[in-house]
């Protein structure tokens, strides 16, 4: 404050007396005084700080006694008057300081939930959307937007009184209500029993406050779509066979059903969800009617929910059929002849595609080789295991200069193989200034083959750390011939981010003991090792349908020989794994799968003995453990079972008890280890989880089912569920729904959540 309001009321006697003053008093220190000359007789230009230090003290040496002492006062004043504008602002939400929110909270009854969605996050915007609701109470649309915010899901609120096969009020006829379905229309078959079914139904009299009944007068249904649609990006179809006309979308080479990229219905919902606005699988018949509307059509095209392309040219959708390929390998259903009017043929709901025209593996010189490539999306239950979703924060290399891209921008190329660029980043890591921190970023979706064995060779110099990640927004593949091998000098880290490892053996070569081996060699002194975000695809490899290949049950993902390793793994999906008892173990937010609970899914060297420290943090594990210690086993699901003739004594060992701690967690039966606190331990009669699939290629992979027990689903240490998923907190957004689906109910009517996903 400068004083000037107050001032300039005095009389102009009073202003010119104390002008006079300060010009014949010198009012700065000592100190001021030098430091203002030294300002105003700088020979260089003076920078913004030094400007305004000039400006403050030139003021200073012309203000008069009076003045100073009226801009002392007139700050208080301005302290008051921001108190009073304060406080009419407290009145509102939008400007009120933050202490006064839950006063206003309360005072129009809003009651606290958890805010595990980011809709419903900041408290400020919750209280401000409950008096925006308010005037919209009891309608379905403010029912639906409440379900969609507060689970971040998709949703879908039905009144089922509209689809009662009862007699019609003939002042509220509704005449497409039937009370026999129309089948002259698929879409009457496609929603049955769906969240837009529009088909009568009889009365059903059952509580839908349980979930058994749903159609009556007084019920409303809440459909959720509780799992996401991930995107993949221009990746190359995998080939069925040599015919060139064949392919799978999947990456991995199995069905997978593809998933549709939902339409934003706004901020606030002014019409009821449609199919196109929830993340449900992508239905054969929605897609062709869709793709029959050309440049129109809302499923498929660039930036939708399916895009085709080949030569990396879009095929226009007039040049696309929908049809059921379904069947085994070599006698697909419905395979148009060769030569046909349309390019391509695809089943949305397996993920397969056929060519009219075969696509030439050796074309004529100088030619490029022909690709079919697409962008569609699949469903998983959170961001675990890889993806197009943004990782960035988890990165270990975050300085820009230090990252290498692959494939390489530079011209002249640097490297050419994904080999070649992690010898060029160990040479960079010593030799180029810096940390010794550098990191290779596949910077695409795409499919990588390596066929050599070792598939990669990794050696990180002492001291440094390298990273082989993918670039946020990618999710690349790796195909391995042979193992990925990675050994290290002193203090020396290896992390892998964002990356699905897979395996196919080449003709004629033998198996490799892991997809990621740390060997013991008396060179290797490799320190730590991190998995971030990838997936080390549990049996190596998949077959058409979505098993594990049977020709690798038993063998490890991840074998890490060398002692004193540290081995750190965050939202990752693996197969089984071997730990030297030298090595330390620490997992969390990730699925550890022997493909069978009665596999070895952790375990040492000869996969019998006991392995090294052990840590679970919201885990789910698939098959029997042994560790020499168990430091920690919180929030997770140890899944295992002992058949007849097994030597496990145990399908849970640990060989000292007397340390570490089990909390929160579901054990097997007759599990050996140390104390444990809220555990709930399988019995004949008591609860188990119920899981939706354990299989991987399913996009309910791991995911418990609602109706699985309060005490598993519910019983992890801050009320959510056990297990891999933990960090979804579905239970709580349950509660937060219903929560506030109470509050905005009409009288007399009674709700009920179902899943549709």
């Amino acid at each position: 404050m400068s004083g000037e309001r107050l001032f300039n009321l005095l009389p102009a006697v009073y202003r010119l007396r104390d002008s006079q003053l300060a010009q014949s008093m010198n009012l700065l220190s000592g100190s001021e005084t030098a430091q203002l000359r030294a300002l105003q007789t700088s020979a260089s230009p003076l920078t913004a700080a030094q400007q305004a230090q000039l400006e403050q003290l030139t003021a200073k040496g012309a203000r008069g006694p009076i003045q100073s002492l009226l801009m002392l006062i007139e700050e208080q004043l301005a302290a008051v008057e921001y108190d009073l504008n304060q406080l009419y602002d407290d009145q509102f939400i939008e400007t009120c300081a933050e202490w006064v929110i839950p006063y206003i909270g309360d005072l129009i009854g809003y009651q606290l939930v958890n805010g595990v969605a980011p809709a419903i996050a900041s408290p400020r915007a919750e209280v401000a959307n409950t008096i925006s609701f308010r005037r919209r109470k009891g309608t379905v649309l403010v029912l639906e937007q409440l379900a969609r915010d507060v689970t971040g899901w998709g949703a879908h609120a039905t009144e089922f009184f509209k689809v009662l096969a009862v007699t019609q009020y003939m002042k509220q006829v509704r005449p497409y209500r039937y009370y026999a379905p129309d089948l002259r229309f698929w879409q009457t078959r496609e929603y049955v029993d769906t969240a837009f079914d529009f088909t009568a139904h009889t009365v059903d009299v059952r509580r839908i406050a349980v979930e058994r009944g749903r159609y009556n007068v007084q019920n409303i249904g809440i459909f959720l779509w509780s799992l996401n649609a991930y995107s993949l990006t221009n990746v190359p179809a995998t080939a069925v066979d040599a015919s060139g006309r064949f392919f799978r979308l999947s990456p991995l080479g199995e069905d997978m059903p593809l998933f549709n990229n939902p339409v934003s219905q706004g901020s606030e919902v002014a019409a009821a969800s449609q199919p196109v606005n929830v993340p449900d699988r992508l239905r054969r018949r929605v897609l062709c009617q869709d793709i029959q509307s050309g440049v129109a059509a809302v499923y498929y095209g660039q930036q939708k929910s399916l895009a085709l392309y080949l030569n990396n040219t879009l095929i226009n959708p007039f040049q696309v059929q929908v049809c059921d390929l379904s069947g085994q390998d070599g006698n697909w259903a419905n395979v148009p002849a060769i030569g046909g009017s349309y390019l391509a043929c695809i089943d949305a709901e397996l993920g397969r595609i056929v060519l009219a025209n075969p696509l030439q593996s050796s074309p004529p010189a100088g030619s490029v080789t022909p690709q079919l490539q697409a962008s569609f999306y699949y469903g998983f239950n959170g961001d675990m295991g890889g993806g197009e979703y943004s990782r960035s924060t988890s990165f270990t290399v975050q300085t820009e200069a230090a990252v290498f891209p692959f494939p390489d921008s530079s011209t002249p190329a640097r490297y050419t193989s994904l080999q070649d660029a992690l010898n060029f980043a160990a040479f960079a890591a010593v030799n180029l200034a810096g940390d010794g921190q550098v990191a290779v970023e596949i910077t695409n979706s795409g499919i990588y083959s390596e066929p050599g064995s070792p598939a990669l060779q990794i050696n990180v110099p002492a001291g440094a750390t390298i990273e082989l990640r993918a670039a946020d927004g990618c999710r690349p593949t790796l195909v391995l011939g042979g193992e990925i091998s990675v050994t290290g000098g002193t203090e020396s880290t290896f992390t892998l981010n964002g990356i699905v490892i897979a395996y196919a053996q080449p003709s004629g070569t033998g198996l490799p003991p892991a997809l990621l081996h740390v060997p013991d060699s008396g060179a290797n002194q490799l320190a730590n090792l991190g998995l971030t975000h990838c997936t080390l695809v549990p049996g190596w490899a998949l077959t058409p349908a979505g098993t594990p290949q049977p020709s690798y049950a038993g063998l490890p993902a991840l074998l890490a020989e060398s002692s004193g390793l540290q081995i750190v793994v965050q939202k990752s999906i693996l197969g089984g794994l071997r730990a030297g008892l030298g090595a330390t173990v620490t997992l969390s937010d990730g699925i550890v799968d022997a493909t069978n609970p009665s596999g070895v899914a952790y375990a040492g060297l000869d996969g019998v003995g006991a392995g090294g420290s052990l840590t679970l943090t919201a885990c789910t594990v698939i098959g029997k453990i042994h560790a020499t210690l168990f430091s920690l086993i919180s929030n997770s699901i140890l899944w295992a079972i002992l058949p007849d003739g097994d030597s496990w004594s145990a399908p849970v060992l640990a060989d000292r008890k007397q340390a570490g701690c089990v909390r929160f967690s579901y054990l097997p039966g007759g599990s050996v280890i140390p104390r444990q606190f809220e555990c709930v331990e399988e019995n004949s009669a008591g609860p188990r989880p119920i899981f939706h699939s354990l299989r991987y290629s399913d996009p309910d992979y791991a995911k418990l089912s609602p109706s699985t027990d309060p005490s598993i689903r519910q019983g992890a240490d801050d009320g959510g569920e056990m297990g891999a998923f933990h960090f979804v907190l579905a239970p709580l957004r349950e509660n937060d729904l219903t929560v506030r689906i109470q509050e905005y109910l009409p009288v007399g009517l009674e709700f009920g959540i179902f899943y549709q996903t």
